[in-house]
């Protein structure tokens, strides 16, 4: 428990609507669109703000302020348990700030299920309770809502018809905020919804009240337009000529799942697969490993290597490969990978490792599968920002013969390297031989006949 004195629920409930507690003012100093943000008084808020504008920062403020101020439970549903993490953080961190008493309770687990519940106490009785958003997780409570980049959330359409009735008892009050992604998603449709109040922050209106940050560099750093305008600009881009949809990678994310697990704490029993995607300088070496588990694939692993020699990037990815639990592995073997794949073919057996030299023909065969995997939700992936935009980034083109291809242009210079390290690791799985049995028999017993 943190004990403090300056700020307490009362004063907090005795401020005007749509005015700052005295308090606040010098402890947590605010740009003009934050404050405007936190002093307004909406029931239903929709917020659509660039990346690294301060949305979390803003409405943990928000909520904790109206929190005290109503006297009102506050729930929190962000895409991913690491992404609540962050965003509770926040609060205490506000709480510090406005030296607000609080108490952190630990980690405990939502109604009997695998999802954690983080769970702040103020004083008055007041809660703020931060969840991984999942249909399960959305119900149950009554009080205000803070749905935090809401269109990352899977199932997003599910969590709204769970969460929604929270709000009918006490006149409940909704926040929604979020980048933009893609038009195929709650988040979108909200935007001409005229019972909520609307905020739109792009990069240079923030820049404009006061951040600082200078968008050129961003955008050159960037070195892709379109993501640009999608991350910064708030623009809601049309996916007619994505091969995987926003939504489709949504329906795939396990929030319960971590990005990267070290070779050595993999379940020994666990049916592995793995693909690897080479690359060196500008380009990542990804090493994505799959579980499969029923008629599922589940990602284990997903390591990220950059700028490391071949020495390096081989010794990272044997790791993996002499593990026993790992039954296929299907590398990259154009250019720079030819010597790598090759060398792991020699060490640890062609009959587990497939080296795929990558033509126009094998990457729609391995996109395909990829893909398929993806429609019927049998692969499983982490909540993670570069590996949704690294699947998104893959176009359908149309060439001057009417023949369709892949590729992704939305990164200059940038080859999807997570997609196809994935897509890799599902050409493993599905092209694996049966799996290895065993027969017992007795022990053997020779005729004593012959010359001994």
């Amino acid at each position: 428990m943190t004990h403090a004195e300056s700020v307490h629920p009362g004063d907090a409930g005795q401020a005007s609507a749509g005015k700052l507690p005295a308090e606040v003012k010098p402890a947590v100093p605010l740009l003009a669109y934050q404050r405007a943000d936190v002093e307004c008084d909406a029931r239903f808020r929709w917020c659509c703000w660039s990346r690294q504008t301060g949305k979390s920062f803003t409405k943990s403020l928000r909520r904790l302020l109206r929190g005290l101020q109503r006297r009102r439970t506050q729930v929190f549903l962000s895409a991913g348990e690491r992404q609540s993490r962050e965003l509770m953080a926040k609060v205490r961190q506000h709480c510090a700030a406005l030296k607000i008493a609080s108490e952190a309770l630990g980690d405990r687990y939502f109604a009997s299920t695998r999802f954690k519940q983080l769970e702040i106490r103020l004083p008055g009785g007041v809660r703020i309770i931060g969840l991984p958003a999942n249909p399960q997780t959305a119900r149950g409570f009554t009080g205000d809502v803070f749905l935090d980049e809401f269109a990352m959330h899977a199932e997003d359409r599910d969590i709204w018809a769970a969460m929604f009735p929270t709000l009918l008892r006490g006149d409940g009050e909704l926040d929604v905020a979020s980048t933009p992604k893609g038009i195929a998603n709650m988040f979108a449709r909200l935007r001409d919804n005229p019972r909520f109040s609307h905020s739109t922050v792009t990069l240079p209106d923030a820049v404009r009240q006061g951040l600082d940050v200078d968008i050129e560099t961003v955008r050159r750093s960037m070195g892709d337009e379109e993501l640009f305008r999608q991350e910064f600009l708030c623009e809601f881009l049309d996916e007619a000529t994505a091969y995987l949809t926003y939504e489709q990678i949504a329906a795939c994310e396990d929030a319960d799942l971590e990005k990267y697990t070290p070779a050595c704490d993999l379940h020994p029993r666990e049916e592995l697969y793995a693909g690897v995607d080479i690359g060196r300088r500008r380009d990542l070496t990804v090493i994505w490993v799959l579980a499969r588990r029923a008629d599922a694939l589940v990602t284990r692993s997903v390591l990220e290597i950059s700028g490391a020699t071949f020495r390096r990037q081989f010794e990272r990815m044997s790791e993996y490969l002499r593990l026993r639990s790992l039954r296929r592995c299907c590398i990259d073997a154009g250019g720079l990978g030819m010597q790598l794949a090759e060398e792991a073919q020699t060490q640890f057996g062609k009959h587990r490792i497939e080296a795929v030299t990558f033509t126009a023909g094998i990457k729609t065969q391995l996109a395909g599968r990829l893909r398929i995997a993806v429609e019927d939700q049998r692969i499983r992936i982490p909540v993670d920002e570069a590996i949704r935009n690294d699947w998104h980034s893959i176009e359908r083109r149309t060439s001057a013969t009417g023949q369709m291809t892949l590729g992704a242009s939305r990164r200059d210079g940038h080859h999807a390297d997570r997609f196809w390290a994935a897509a890799l690791a599902v050409q493993a799985a599905e092209q694996a031989p049966g799996p290895i049995e065993m027969l017992r028999v007795k022990p053997v017993q020779y005729g004593r006949r012959g010359v001994w």
